[in-house]
């Protein structure tokens, strides 16, 4: 068991390889090739990727197609022209509440904003997309799950303003598992906010498109989410209310297949379209081509 012992005070060495060949994942002289982090276990396929070749195909799966989450920044490099502006930031939670439970609140914000860069789940640029200016605001899953709390409904809320005073077309690309529980009811006030601000957006009779991905649940779905002149979705996306393991146990009934996904949505009637995320541009150029054109008298 000397494997386990230190000797001097440090670990021993690693073994080499067949022959005395350095180990596998090692080079000729001996030393350790990095791999950690250039392959990817596609969920969909379960085939292992080059992950270079995962982002070359915008984050999609070259084999079975199935579309990985990606972040804000990323939404916004692909929908925009390049030289876009980021807008309405430098808002933060106060943390009203005080909230704790496994942590405090402020600890998850203040980890969440060191692993994204951002200062909450949310984006907002303005720029061109083809011959539009738009406003986009998109949401980052990867900041405590996408949640919707006080800055991100502030947030969407001022996009919204924006587009309608400028007279410029709203994108809002949803990725969200639902209202932020740890600041309970002004949490739940941005939906009737954000809904609000979409009711006066649609009397200046300026188009509004949202976007969903995988997942757009909770609040979210029951608010702005499913509020566009046109909702469309990305493939496979998971778009619902409460989650489908939470409504089995409810209803004590097993789900059908495919059960909360875009495409069984848009088959009952709750979507406009499914597009792929390499055709997700073009489309809205379109879908804004004919959103924009006067109806005639």
């Amino acid at each position: 068991m000397s494997w386990f012992k230190r000797e001097n005070g440090e670990f021993p060495a690693a073994p080499s390889g067949p022959a005395g060949m350095p180990p596998e994942g090692a080079d000729a002289e001996g030393k350790t090739v990095r791999t950690e982090g250039l392959w990817v276990k596609c969920i969909g396929c379960r085939a292992v990727l080059f992950k270079a070749d995962i982002e070359a195909n915008q984050n999609v799966c070259p084999k079975c197609q199935h579309h990985f989450k990606i972040g804000a920044r990323e939404r916004l490099s692909l929908l925009l022209d390049p030289g876009y502006e980021l807008v309405d930031g430098g808002l933060r939670s106060t943390d009203p509440l005080n909230f704790t439970d496994i942590k405090p609140y402020k600890a998850r914000l203040r980890k969440a904003q060191e692993q994204t860069g951002l200062d909450d789940a949310i984006l907002n640029a303005v720029g061109q997309m083809g011959p539009h200016q738009v406003v986009v605001s998109a949401m980052e899953y990867g900041f405590i799950g996408g949640s919707m709390g006080a800055v991100v409904g502030e947030t969407i809320a001022r996009a919204v303003d924006r587009a309608r005073l400028g007279k410029k077309p709203l994108i809002i690309v949803a990725a969200s598992g639902g209202a932020r529980m740890m600041e309970g009811i002004v949490s739940l006030m941005q939906m009737a906010k954000i809904s609000t601000a979409l009711a006066q957006l649609d009397d200046a009779k300026v188009p509004y498109i949202c976007v969903l991905t995988d997942p757009t649940t909770g609040g979210v779905t029951a608010s702005f989410a499913m509020l566009g002149d046109l909702n469309i979705a990305e493939p496979g996306a998971l778009i619902g209310f409460a989650g489908p393991r939470v409504i089995e146990q409810t209803i004590r009934q097993k789900l059908p297949e495919g059960f909360q996904r875009s495409e069984f949505l848009l088959e009952k009637g709750f979507l406009d379209a499914v597009v792929h995320r390499r055709d997700l541009r073009n489309y809205l150029i379109r879908a804004l081509e004919f959103l924009e054109t006067p109806v005639a008298n």
